[in-house]
């Protein structure tokens, strides 16, 4: 729902943004506490890990680092005796972009979900992996296309696939010859048929390894799948969801298999923004009941016609607005993209604007979603790494929204 929608939202920018920062040292902290577990056994290891920084060679290094460490004791007395329920990842560190400076700054997110893990880590980046992790909402299918002649093997995990195996069949397509002979030559010939479906199941066992496995989806022309169903070549904890005709057995068989699987997982990612960007584009097509742009689209939500808002992942509108040290020129201007302020400049006297002179920074993305889910407006995130998606971005700055009237 839109709620959780916006959550997800913000545990993935929060991410984004912690990737991005880079310590002058092994001077960023990463605290993993699992859920509901005992404060109390974290500040004893923390204090510990103040007396070690007194070693380290680098004043300013060591500076920040206890700095850090007493920052998030600090954090840790705030928070109680017990973690949250999913647990909580804390961050703390210097993260001034100017040498010499020190700016320490404490980030603390509790996941959607509970983690698995529990550790402490300074090091020159913030560990991120354990909640990049526990950002794959959706399982993972197996995708097989195949013929008599060639299959192709792949994984469809979030909103793409990955083709993993492609194989070809040395099985000869026609017997000629009569009598004995024709008989001889047909039994090798279903010898290798049988080869060649064995080396399909072969393939298809990384599918094991997989986190959240929901099955497989079997596709291809002809009754040669069927067949390969018949003889289950393949490991018997792999389950096959359904099978499916296609045209093709390369990666344009996977394409058409994706496709034409929406009934088997409709609820998958992939399949669910497809369908809700091109009912998009349709309305778009005949003017019907969408928007899109910032502006038209807070006033919609204003007016109570807004029912559902599409907003593209790590989409970044910032508005700013700053008063120049040289002339005084006061402007205010909207930002998309990685707000980067050494690019910016005032429009009067040309000056680069200085981070000092900035006097008020709105993340529009989080307002309009906020406005949203006030409303009681249904949130969904649209990728860009699918072709629907990136056009979504490309076409509409990653911003939409389906109306109930106009």
């Amino acid at each position: 729902m839109s709620q959780q929608s916006k959550e997800m939202y913000e545990f993935k920018k929060q991410i984004k943004a912690l990737a991005e920062f880079r310590g002058k040292g092994t001077e960023l902290i990463s605290l993993y506490i699992g859920p509901s577990m005992q404060v109390s056994d974290f500040t004893g290891k923390l204090r510990d890990e103040f007396g070690q920084a007194s070693n380290i060679k680098s004043k300013s290094t060591q500076q920040n680092v206890q700095g850090a460490i007493e920052r998030v004791l600090a954090y840790l007395k705030i928070l109680g005796h017990k973690a949250p329920p999913n647990g909580v990842a804390i961050f703390c560190g210097n993260v001034s972009k100017h040498e010499g400076k020190s700016d320490i700054a404490l980030f603390a997110i509790v996941p959607p979900s509970p983690m698995t893990t529990s550790f402490y880590r300074c090091e020159s980046t913030f560990q991120i992996e354990p909640l990049e992790e526990m950002l794959e909402q959706t399982g993972s299918y197996g995708l097989v296309v195949m013929d008599g002649k060639e299959a192709t093997i792949a994984i469809l995990k979030g909103k793409t696939f990955k083709i993993i195996r492609q194989l070809n069949s040395t099985a000869h397509q026609k017997v000629n010859k009569g009598g004995q002979s024709s008989a001889r030559f047909q039994r090798i010939r279903e010898e290798v048929v049988e080869v060649y479906y064995k080396r399909i199941g072969e393939a298809m066992e990384p599918y094991l390894a997989l986190k959240n496995f929901k099955g497989v989806i079997v596709g291809g022309p002809g009754p040669a799948k069927e067949d390969f169903m018949k003889l289950k070549p393949y490991n018997y904890q792999l389950k096959v969801l359904g099978m499916v005709d296609t045209g093709y057995t390369d990666e344009t068989g996977i394409k058409e298999l994706l496709e034409k699987s929406g009934e088997i997982i409709q609820e998958q990612e992939a399949i669910k923004e497809k369908k809700l960007i091109n009912d998009f584009m349709k309305e778009i097509a005949t003017e019907g009941l969408v928007t899109y742009g910032y502006y038209e689209i807070k006033e919609a939500i204003g007016k109570n016609q807004v029912s559902k808002l599409l907003v593209s992942e790590n989409l970044d509108i910032h508005a700013i607005k700053y008063l120049c040290g040289k002339c005084g020129n006061s402007e205010e201007k909207i930002v998309e993209g990685k707000l980067d302020l050494e690019r910016e400049s005032c429009s009067k006297c040309a000056t680069r604007v200085k981070i000092d002179e900035l006097a008020d920074m709105r993340d529009l993305v989080t307002e309009i979603q906020d406005a949203a889910a006030a409303k009681g407006v249904d949130i969904e995130l649209i990728s860009q790494e699918t072709t629907e998606g990136d056009q979504f971005f490309g076409t509409f700055h990653g911003l939409g929204a389906f109306l109930r009237y106009k």
